[in-house]
């Protein structure tokens, strides 16, 4: 069958004429494809679902193929007879008509079970159309941009780009039987008996907090919220550690390694740096304080300990991204390498409010918050994993008796409150009566040395919201010193007193 006309130049290769290269592309691949769906509409919802107008090269194609997909859709049939009043009839085809050309379409047509296998073909080449596109506009952007466009906007551009296309180039999604949805739930419930604590989704680490949310189920922002000394950094310090620390991964058979237990974490800590991350991580693990260490005042079996706990962090998989001032695009944008080159089970970001959003600096705080959220809970789906995300709480709290936080405490609440799928706050008593000690020897001073002693060493993780599952309260052990969180022993867990 003669293909129309195509409006691309192409020269014979001469002495001193270089070679102009056609984009890829399959003209009998979208002939079949269109002949299939003229002869039987059916072909058409074989592809429907993952193929457009735009995956094909040439124009009189793209034309036909919306045109037959509206009538279709409309209830109509779609055939060389309907469509040709459709369809411009002063388009060049070579010397034949509209109307001859769709005769032949269907005249030569292949059979519908090929529809498919043809309809792929398709939208891969359209693909690496795009790449070339996507190329293309790099080269001309490097070669003509403006001076004050950082090169590094363009590499984060880029990859956004191209991390798109990566995932728009799927076709396998739709309607799937039943039997195979159940596979997958068995599977989900053959992944939680092996995993630590036989929970659905990733283990902090911490029990009573595991048992009560399942773990961090995949695809969900969780919110983690709390005023400053609350111990908000460390908690998600310590959970980033338990994670990566129960890290195991399995070779699959196309040579992709699958996590069976823990994960791979990645840090954005835009207040601390890695070194004081790192250095927090010894204090929990080697019960040194932090000071301690900053300060060298160490013994020499500390610093044995020290040194082995080393060797062991250093094989982690956690990954630590310390730049300030970072906005939600280049923060999403490096998510995105992070998932593509080592791998991503959890990501963690401290915090939302040193973020920033996308475009110029915004006089409305709360538009820019919601704005990160929004784009934290699309992250979240798109790579398929938890997010962490802290945020402060606003001053209102200190006004209050009972300071516990609430959902109304939170910083720009609107956004994050909904956007969240988990809310939690980190609360600590001993915090607050630590600084309200009444003078020594007084009733007052008894009454709250009492009251000290009964809130010594203990925090609340009050869950606020939890869309899948109850909210409440758990208390854990903390130990300041070592910025540490704990599974508190409850008094049936302690041992008989002789």
């Amino acid at each position: 069958m003669p293909a129309p006309d195509s409006n691309v130049l192409k020269l014979a290769p001469e002495a001193g004429n270089p070679t102009y290269r056609t984009a890829p592309h399959n003209i009998e691949a979208e002939q079949s494809v269109l002949g299939a769906i003229l002869v039987n509409n059916d072909a058409f919802y074989r592809v429907s679902d993952f193929l457009e107008p735009k995956h094909f090269f040439e124009p009189i194609h793209q034309t036909i193929y919306e045109t037959a997909g509206s009538l279709i859709r409309a209830g109509k049939v779609a055939t060389p007879v309907t469509l040709k009043t459709f369809v411009p009839a002063e388009i060049d085809l070579g010397g034949i008509t509209v109307a001859q050309y769709l005769a032949r379409l269907a005249a030569e047509a292949t059979t519908i079970i090929n529809a498919a296998d043809y309809g792929r073909t398709i939208y891969e080449l359209s693909l690496r159309r795009d790449l070339i596109h996507i190329g293309e506009d790099m080269v001309n952007v490097a070669y003509d941009a403006p001076v004050d466009y950082a090169p590094r906007n363009q590499i984060e551009d880029t990859e956004r780009r191209l991390y798109e296309l990566a995932e728009a180039g799927r076709y396998d999604g739709g309607f799937q039987k039943f039997s195979q949805a159940m596979k997958v739930a068995l599977d989900m419930a053959a992944n939680a008996y092996q995993r630590d604590g036989r929970l659905s989704g990733i283990a902090t680490g911490l029990r009573d907090l595991d048992t009560k949310m399942g773990g961090l189920q995949r695809s969900d922002l969780l919110v983690l919220a709390g005023r400053p000394g609350m111990g908000k950094t460390a908690l998600a310090t310590n959970i980033a550690y338990n994670i990566a620390r129960a890290y195991r991964g399995e070779v699959q058979a196309d040579g992709t390694m699958k996590t069976v237990n823990g994960g791979i974490v990645g840090f954005f800590s835009c207040e601390m740096s890695a070194e004081q991350l790192a250095t927090r991580i010894l204090a929990e693990q080697t019960s040194i304080a932090s000071s301690t260490i900053r300060r060298g005042g160490i013994t020499q079996a500390e610093f044995d300990r020290i040194r082995d706990y080393t060797i062991e962090l250093e094989s982690l998989p956690l990954f630590v991204d310390e730049t300030g001032g970072l906005s939600i695009a280049q923060l999403t944008a490096r998510a995105r390498r992070l998932k593509r080159q080592r791998g991503l089970d959890v990501l963690m970001v401290d915090y939302i409010q040193l973020l920033q959003g996308s475009g110029k600096r915004s006089d409305n705080r709360v538009q820019e918050v919601t704005e990160i959220t929004t784009s934290l809970k699309a992250l979240a789906k798109e790579l398929n994993i938890p997010i962490i995300a802290l945020s402060q709480l606003s001053r209102q709290v200190e006004n209050r008796d009972d300071k516990r936080p609430q959902l109304a405490d939170l910083r720009e609440s609107g956004s994050i409150e909904q956007d969240a799928d988990v809310v939690v706050f980190v609360y600590r008593e001993e915090y607050y009566l630590a600084n309200k000690e009444p003078r020594p020897g007084t009733p007052e001073h008894e009454k709250w040395q009492t009251e000290m002693d009964l809130a010594h060493g203990k925090a609340e993780v009050i869950i606020g919201k939890q869309r899948h599952g109850p909210t409440g309260t758990v208390e854990l052990h903390f130990e300041g010193q070592f910025t540490r969180f704990s599974d508190l022993a409850h008094d049936h867990q302690l041992p008989d007193r002789m």
